[in-house]
């Protein structure tokens, strides 16, 4: 495999606010901080938000891939995730990051195969590979009217 680099440029702005953006992009998203903490700011994006965002998106784009290659027929699929801030020993960490997807299945007899498409997505996720949050996925899979948890 090849190597491969992720380039993002921060401008501050103003106050506790910045402005992330990247060359390959054509968005940009403002950064600040939470506010929770001194001179935070409510209603924009923080490091925190950003890297609980990062574990969910890999895990959606793995799962999407997972689930084409085990031919997953779904109707829908979303993806709630909480992060836990902490005090640790080694100061401030967000310790654990909760995954909990909801899947729509088009089949009930696609259940089993949906449950194990989940699992390889969780574990084969390269952002919840690379940081030392715990992660853990609480699932819900639906078929028309059936709940399966």
């Amino acid at each position: 495999m090849e190597t491969h680099y992720y380039e993002v440029n921060l401008g501050w702005q103003y106050d506790r606010l910045g402005q992330l953006s990247s060359t390959s992009l054509t968005d940009t998203i403002d950064v600040a901080t939470p506010p929770e903490f001194p001179k935070g700011m409510a209603g924009v994006w923080s490091p925190e938000h950003l890297l609980v965002a990062a574990v969910s998106g890999c895990f959606m784009t793995t799962f999407l891939a997972i689930a084409e290659n085990f031919q997953l027929e779904f109707e829908d699929f979303d993806c709630k995730a909480v992060g836990k801030l902490e005090k640790t020993d080694k100061g401030l960490q967000i310790t654990e990051i909760e995954l909990l997807p909801k899947l729509l299945l088009r089949h009930e007899s696609d259940t089993n195969k949906a449950g194990k498409v989940l699992l390889k997505a969780e574990k084969a996720c390269l952002i919840t590979n690379s940081i030392c949050a715990k992660v853990t996925m609480q699932p819900t899979i639906r078929v028309a009217d059936k709940d399966y948890d």
